[in-house]
């Protein structure tokens, strides 16, 4: 990685709250893409080997995921084709590579990735791909979600459940909606923690108080959400 300027208050800010995984063998190298990624505001995961980025990635899917492709236990390509056949939503895939022919850019395209960046890179144009790739997931995402009975606009934050109007605000809006966006899988804890407060999460257990508000307000359809005892929340609708 390319030496980087002083990031700009415009290049730090512009997305605040991406959540990224780094899969890089090279202790070095990924220290200074965490490094990059944090100071431009970014919260990052790390992993050095390719069974875990997988299962990391399927678990908590990132915002980006930066993948090296000469990984330990798994190769990047397949992490990639394994993450694409398996994973109930699109992880923008971000490959970091010194393999530079024609043919190895293919291979990636092929196995899934969204976009290549060929090693040595400057580290500015790193943070310009990423930013890239998750307003490029964005594309064709209404504002109305409609998960079962549930209808919710996300721009208004308006929330009807079976054509009833819901007052719901703040944390336990975000709740409801984190849990919809996800659907159907099941959300971890430390997930909707992050969602909810980024890096700063309250020292009391607020996620169970915002939990029973969003209830209470679901009133008769409270049911949909489920705890999953050990693991997290999710939506969950009768047949």
């Amino acid at each position: 990685m390319l030496p980087s300027r002083t990031l700009s208050a415009a290049t730090a800010g512009t997305a605040p709250n991406l959540r990224i995984l780094v899969v890089e063998d090279h202790a070095g190298l990924r220290a200074q893409i965490v490094a990059l990624l944090s100071a431009a505001g970014w919260r990052t995961e790390e992993a050095s080997d390719g069974r875990l980025a997988l299962q990391m990635a399927l678990e908590e899917p990132p915002d980006v995921l930066l993948l090296d492709l000469g990984l330990p236990g798994l190769d990047g390509l397949d992490v990639c084709q394994q993450l694409r056949q398996r994973a109930d939503r699109h992880v923008p895939v971000l490959m970091l590579t010194a393999r530079d022919t024609l043919a190895d850019k293919g291979q990636g395209f092929a196995a899934g990735a969204d976009d290549y960046l060929l090693k040595p890179f400057a580290s500015e144009e790193l943070l310009w791909r990423c930013q890239a790739l998750a307003r490029r997931a964005e594309l064709g995402r209404g504002h109305v979600l409609e998960r079962g009975p549930l209808c919710i606009d996300r721009r208004s934050g308006a929330v009807h459940c079976g054509g009833h109007a819901l007052a719901l605000s703040g944390h336990a809006l975000r709740l409801l909606v984190a849990l919809a966006e996800a659907w159907p899988r099941t959300v971890t804890r430390s997930e909707l923690l992050q969602q909810l407060w980024a890096d700063a999460p309250p020292e009391s257990d607020a996620l169970r108080s915002h939990l029973y508000t969003l209830r209470q307000a679901l009133g008769p359809a409270q049911s949909i959400v489920k705890t999953v005892h050990g693991v997290g929340l999710r939506l969950d609708f009768p047949p």
